[in-house]
């Protein structure tokens, strides 16, 4: 997963990458390298903007 690929306006729904953060902690048993930490790093990222968008459609 590159940077580029977290864009504005997250296209999947919180849940969903929420499901693939756990996949990667499962995946890798609870112990990131680098590179799985800077996949999680962005997944982390475009969670809180799901998050996000989900509180102002709410509002």
């Amino acid at each position: 997963m590159s940077p580029s690929s977290v864009v504005r306006g997250s296209v999947r729904s919180a849940a969903e990458v929420n499901e693939q953060i756990r996949a990667l902690w499962q995946r890798t048993g609870g112990s990131l390298s680098a590179q799985d930490r800077s996949e999680y790093e962005l997944l982390v990222v475009e969670w809180a903007v799901a998050v996000r968008g989900d509180v102002v459609r709410a509002a």
